[in-house]
């Protein structure tokens, strides 16, 4: 029996879905996340899916732990131990102060306070000779003074140490050896590009969260061996690609959103499997929304990742999928400030408490309440009918803590409310998408919304209209679509190095080399991993014109001076809306990635049952829309009881299990041949329908 198995770990559920390959057989179930120990979620989910893990040849798992670990600040003591002269090179960072007119501006706070920086004698020069080798003494001197201050993690970057990183290599021996229950990273063993800032801040952020991480995947890997497991186990990269269990504890960072980027990648094989070439794949989950954008079937793999924002927060250089995330999700309170300003998030009720309407003590409104509020869930069915919903206790929530003080009074001022909630909602998550769209020279009427998550499909109809993209894809079982993703994901490993070139034909050939020497790199890493397997290399470059700072990515097909050029030009104009046609442009980084293909389910089969081709038999029920002001009978169908090519008008809401899809009164829908709904939005003009 062959049996894939994919966790998905978010900031209020934890999702899974089992494949099994032999007889096509889908499990799908969700439970409220337990962040006192993220695996108790997990099991929960393999006990009520009763998935057999004995049976099962490969596990994937996608975790907020990374990204939780450095945003609270939830790590151990951790060290840093750097070149002399360059100690505070975190405090410095660029020296630049993004937020030019707040006057109360100020950094987080780094993850290596100052008397925990160390210093050592040794030198690498901007050739990339060793000038200076380090002495052990030294660093065992460094080593005693960590042991006395129960340090658990050590980071380690040198200057130039990403043209020859011996240095780093050698004090990292040193470091394991002399400390061997403590933490030890090297900034070169992460990143190989000139950023001197960033490669000291992601060695420091490797460290603080690795204690944590290698923890809890080695707590995993023996949960799912005591189960039976004796498969692949690989964890959901940044990237888009899944990791080796090792290589994901040794490189924590590189999960840094490893839960959001599994949706994200499935968005691009369903667009891929449908013909929809350019998609905007938008989450809405219980604690953020996040949308990513999919051109030309391809996702952008941006090289730097700010944890807790830019400008503020802590930079890691790593690869990470061009995901906008905002502080709008189910359980997002709503609240308002001292001039009576209403706003939503970005604080979440998150599973504990949750929603008020949970059940679980919750007392602030959020979002989830004024949906049930508003009609737009079913109380009885939420969940599948897993967890009942209190509609009372939501209402008198959003009374109690937002209307009556505001003002808003008699029946009315619950649903008035609650709309404004959901209207804030909206507006929060259409700048989100609007930064990855028009901010990036990308017109949003150009793409089709791919709406996933527990909360994506209820909102995807309005935010479509709002930005008027015509067309609105639902994948089947959208509240577990991220695991779904993970399950389709395929392995990846990216590497770059800074390589400095002039674009001209004689240059090309220093690249070449330089290329082959990263994918030799790349396969003996893969096969360190995964044994002899086929592997597939992808390249690009950092390039800008000479006398620039800043860079954009340019996909190489061909190392071919003029087409390479030309490619650069297009990339620049498309980005920034001109080119300059004959300066100079040089290459400044040089990127490859490898993958390998895994074991993936069929598409079609992953939308469970097809209903029989019969006509369903909707009930009804009274939901408020925004742009009637009213509430409205509205249709509402099961959705396992969709057959394909199966239509529709709106008003009409389709439930299923971890998810609602609300289709508005200007609206159709279609059930398309793997069982995604496609929505085509009705553009309103003063209520009529164009």
């Amino acid at each position: 029996m062959t049996i894939y198995v994919a966790v998905d770990t978010g900031g209020t559920f934890t999702d899974l879905v089992s494949f099994n390959a032999s007889n096509g057989e889908v499990r799908y179930t969700k439970s409220l996340t337990t962040h006192h120990n993220p695996i108790d979620g997990i099991v929960n989910c393999f006990e009520k899916a009763e998935v057999t893990l004995k049976d099962a040849t490969l596990f994937k798992h996608g975790t907020t732990l990374v990204i939780n670990t450095l945003l609270e600040r939830a790590g151990p003591t951790v060290a840093l131990v750097t070149t002399k002269g360059f100690r505070d090179v975190l405090e410095f960072a660029r020296g630049n102060r993004t937020a030019l007119f707040d006057l109360f501006y100020k950094r987080d706070p780094v993850l290596v306070p100052r008397e925990l920086r160390f210093e050592i004698s040794e030198r690498v020069a901007g050739s990339g000779e060793i000038l200076q080798k380090p002495d052990r003494e030294e660093v065992q001197k460094i080593a005693e003074l960590l042991k006395e201050r129960k340090v658990a993690a050590v980071a380690i970057s040198f200057i130039n140490s990403y043209l020859e990183p011996e240095n780093e290599r050698q004090v990292a021996a040193w470091l394991r050896e002399m400390l061997p229950d403590c933490y030890v990273t090297a900034g070169t063993e992460l990143s190989r590009e000139w950023y001197e800032y960033e490669r000291t801040a992601t060695a420091a952020a490797n460290a603080y969260s690795g204690p944590k991480i290698g923890g809890y995947v080695a707590s995993l890997g023996d949960v799912l061996a005591k189960r039976g497991f004796s498969g692949q186990f690989l964890l959901m990269g940044s990237n888009g690609g899944v990791l080796s269990a090792p290589h994901a504890a040794s490189a924590p960072v590189l999960l840094v959103e490893s839960g959001p980027v599994g949706g994200c990648i499935g968005a691009g094989v369903y667009g891929q499997a449908l013909g929809i070439r350019n998609i905007i794949a938008f989450d809405m989950g219980g604690t953020t929304a996040k949308c990513a954008l999919v051109r030309d079937g391809e996702f952008a793999v941006e090289s730097l990742y700010h944890v807790g924002g830019y400008g503020r927060g802590t930079p890691v250089r790593a690869p990470v999928i061009d995901i906008v995330e905002v502080g709008t999700g189910g359980g997002s309170i709503a609240w308002f400030d001292e001039q009576r300003r209403i706003h939503v998030g970005p604080k979440s009720a998150g599973s504990s408490p949750g929603p008020v309407c949970y059940g679980k003590g919750g007392t602030e409104p959020t979002v989830t309440d004024a949906n049930l509020v508003l009609g737009r869930l079913n109380p009885q069915r939420f969940q599948g009918g897993e967890m009942g919903l209190n509609a009372d206790a939501a209402k008198s929530a959003i009374v109690e803590r937002l209307a009556r003080p505001l003002g808003y009074v008699g029946e009315n001022g619950s649903v008035e409310v609650a709309s404004g909630i959901i209207s804030i909602a909206l507006v929060q998550m259409g700048e989100a998408i609007k930064r990855v769209t028009v901010q990036r020279g990308e017109d949003p009427r150009d793409y089709v919304l791919f709406a996933y998550g527990g909360g994506g499909p209820l909102h995807s109809v309005e935010l479509a209209r709002e930005l008027a993209i015509p067309l609105v894809v639902i994948p089947p079982e959208a509240g577990n679509f991220s695991a779904i993703g993970m399950l389709v994901a395929n392995i990846r490993r990216d590497t770059s190095r800074t390589f400095v070139q002039r674009l001209n034909p004689e240059s090309l050939e220093r690249v070449e080399a330089e290329f082959v020497v990263l994918e030799n790199s790349l396969k003996e890493s893969i096969r360190q991993d995964f044994g002899d397997v086929k592997v597939e290399f992808d390249r690009a470059a950092q390039m800008r014109y000479v006398g620039q700072q800043h860079t954009v990515k340019v996909t190489i097909q061909s190392l071919d001076s003029e087409l390479l050029r030309q490619t650069f030009m297009d990339t620049y104009k498309a980005r920034y809306g001109h080119a300059i046609a004959n300066a100079e442009v040089e290459i400044v980084s040089v990127h490859s990635t490898v993958q390998v293909e895994t074991a993936r389910p069929n598409l079609a089969k992953l939308a469970g049952k097809q209903a029989a081709n019969s006509v369903p038999q909707p009930t009804t029920r009274l939901i408020f829309f925004a742009e009637k002001n009213a509430f409205v009978t509205a249709k509402v169908f099961s959705r396992d009881s969709l057959p394909v090519g199966f239509s529709s008008g709106g008003p009409c809401v389709i439930e299923e299990y971890g998810s609602t899809t609300v289709v508005g009164p200007a609206d159709t829908f279609e059930v398309g041949t793997l069982g995604e709904i496609r929505i085509t939005v009705g553009m309103l003009n003063a209520g009529v329908r164009q």
